[in-house]
Parts: structure tokens; sequence; C-alpha cells
């Protein structure tokens, strides 16, 4: 089976792919081409999420602006683009405040304490602040696009390498602060009569130093954000089962240098150690095969000691022929012959290093080096028939 096929069957039997990698890779542009190529061969509405702050999906898909809510790419500006879709795609962005709210709202066990947490003066800063929280929204939004049943694929676009990692961790950490000693800390003294007389002392040169009722702000959020438990910790659990259910896959991005691919080596044993399944790495700006070829690493180097060689006939006769100045002609041979080699001798090294992330996962799909970044949908045609092998 080659990888084209492989990845066709990938985008029409799964129902939600995590796109990981390292930052720097061109991982959102590749999420992006990778539901541009869902569309163009199956007729399914595919959805193209970003969880990365940056927001650049917008600009690979030469759009204004990217809002919570799912909204279409048009197809005439598919069309023009050269891409012949039979599905359609859509695209969102994750508003971390948006989320936040909604989740107040839908967990929250009854109307007093839902607005009294919006209202909390602190909630604000604390929940944007709050560790993870991005990664835990994320995966709750993508729970919510995958229950409503409106997409028939979603591909989410997550935040650089570890990161993502952090995505995949998020609802058991939520689900575990519940039961922390930090919360219990936080709320207790405002619990026990006792323990908030012995600590009053204490409470009063907080609030000199941090400004009135701090603590009392910050205990009165968690209190309320305790009441909540049942729901988050339900919730959570529910997230984990749809990342390890068989539906849903992972796609590694990353490019051939060393750095890049050692994070990519990194997430495929991650993803092995939790059982979670790969279905392709993506190995993006390759360069060309045959800058590695020996015949032409060979040419180079007799290039170069022609041009070093200021009495070299060859030289001399063909710049005689072109009508330029030999020296020059031949400084010039010297340096791009010196460039060649210095580039050959990197596509070697990412030959090996595709040969190595071959063997630990297949398939192993190249996308070529291009001159400057994809930024409209012109150049995301051009990577989704590449992802496709056409």
């Amino acid at each position: 089976m080659s990888d084209s096929v492989g990845l066709d069957s990938l985008l029409a039997s799964r129902e939600m792919i995590l796109v990981t990698g390292s930052g720097g890779v061109g991982k959102t542009t590749i999420a992006a081409a990778l539901g541009l190529a869902a569309v163009l061969r199956q007729q399914r509405k595919v959805l193209v999420v970003t969880v990365d702050p940056a927001r650049r999906l917008a600009t690979a898909l030469g759009l204004d602006g990217i809002s919570n809510s799912p909204q279409p790419v048009a197809a005439t500006g598919l069309d023009e683009a050269g891409a012949d879709t039979r599905g359609e795609l859509y695209v969102a962005m994750l508003d971390t405040k948006a989320g936040w709210d909604e989740l107040i709202r839908r967990h929250a066990p009854d109307a007093a304490t839902r607005d009294a947490v919006l209202a909390n003066p602190l909630y604000d800063n604390l929940t944007g602040r709050f560790v993870h929280s991005h990664d835990y929204l994320a995966m709750e939004q993508l729970h919510d696009l995958h229950a409503t049943g409106d997409f028939d694929l979603v591909i989410v676009d997550t935040p650089p390498s570890r990161n993502a990692l952090s995505i995949l961790d998020a609802p058991g950490r939520m689900a575990d602060f519940f039961g922390s000693r930090l919360l219990k800390w936080l709320t207790v003294p405002y619990r026990s009569r006792l323990f908030s007389a012995a600590s009053r002392p204490f409470q009063q040169i907080a609030d000199r130093i941090l400004g009135s009722s701090f603590l009392q702000d910050i205990a009165d959020f968690f209190v309320l954000f305790q009441r909540m438990e049942a729901g988050f910790v339900k919730r959570a659990r529910a997230v984990e089962a749809l990342v390890a259910d068989p539906r849903t896959s992972f796609i590694v991005v990353t490019t051939l240098e060393a750095a890049p691919a050692h994070e990519a080596r990194f997430l495929i044993d991650e993803l092995a150690a939790r059982k979670l399944p790969l279905g392709a790495v993506v190995a993006n700006r390759v360069l060309p095969d045959h800058l590695a070829d020996r015949a032409a690493g060979d040419s180079a180097a007799l290039l170069l000691e022609l041009a070093r060689d200021g009495d070299s006939s060859a030289l001399g006769g063909l710049a005689d022929a072109m009508g330029v100045e030999p020296a020059a002609f031949s400084r010039v041979v010297a340096k791009a012959a010196a460039r060649f080699d210095d580039v050959s001798m990197v596509a070697s090294r990412e030959a090996d290093r595709r040969l190595e992330l071959a063997s630990l996962a297949q398939p192993l799909i190249g996308v070529p080096w291009t001159a400057g970044d994809i930024h409209d949908l012109a150049g995301l045609s051009t990577i989704a028939a590449t992802l496709r092998g056409d």
C-alpha cells in the first residue's frame, strides 16, 4: 500500500486526528493541508481546529480571521486555488475566555453557583492563568465538536511538541486537582470556624499587603469551583476515553533537522507507551533526493577544484563563451560548488534521519521544501496534493 493510499484510508476512517510536532516544523500548515486533502477525495464534512495561540491557521487558509465557532472555507476560493473538492472544509480557533464561560455554565450545579463564579472579581484572572487551562479547554472543545456529530472528521493542530502531551494529560490533571491538597488548603479555612479564627491574623496581614479581601475572593472562587467537581471529573474521563478511542489517531509532523527529528522520535515513543494510535509521520520541508546523489557531489567537488585552479582551461573557455570575465566566473563557480557540497551533506543527513523515522512508523510521507511560507489556498492545495501523492 502506497503512502498516499494509506493517508486517504486514514482520513476516511477516523473521526478525529491530532497533529503533533515541535514548533517551527510547519505543523499548522500540514494540519490545514490534511483537512484539504480529506475533502479533495471524500464527501465528508471536515473541520480543522487550531489550539495554537499563535493563530497562524487564518493566514495559512487565506482568511481574515478565525473564531471559536466553526466557519466554512468558501468553495469558490477552493475552486480558484485549483482544489476540486468533494467535501466541505471548516476551520475554528479555540477561544479560552468563551471556553471557560461555557464550562462554568455547563458544570455549575445551579444558577446561583454559576452566577457567583462568573461574577467573582478574580474569575477572569485565575482562569486565564490556570496551569494548563488552554490544554484542558482544548480537549473540552474537541469533545464537544465530536459529540455534536456535525463533522465527519475533526483535525486538531496541537501546541508544539511536549505541550501537545500536556493536552493529553490535561483531563487527568483536572480530575486530580479536585482531590488535591492545594484545593483543600484553599477552601478548608472557609469551611472550618476553628481554622478561620486561628488564621485570621495571617489573613489580615495578607489583606494589607495584597489588597482588601484578596484571599477571601480566591477562597470564594475555589469553594464555588469545588461544587462543580462531579461534572468536571466525569467530563475529564470522557475526554480521556475519546483520545484513546480507535476512531482517533495521531499524525506526527517534523522536519529532518536534528532537533525536530529527535522530538519526533520522542513523540512516537510516547504515543506507543500510552498505547495511542499513530496514523502517520509527515517529514516536512524535505530536500530533494538528488542533492544527496554521489555523482552530483563528485561533480561539485570537481568544479570546486577547477575553480580554485587559476589556470583552468575548462572554466576559462566556458567564461569566454559566455562573454564574462574568467576570474569573476571562477569565483562564482567556487562559491556555488562549495554551497552545493554543504547542501549535499545536509541532504545526506536528512536521508539517514528519514530512514530512521521510517523504521519507527509507517507511513512516512515526505513534503518537499518550498521557497517561502505557505500563506494561501493555492499553496495549501499543492501541499495537500503532495500528501496524497498526486
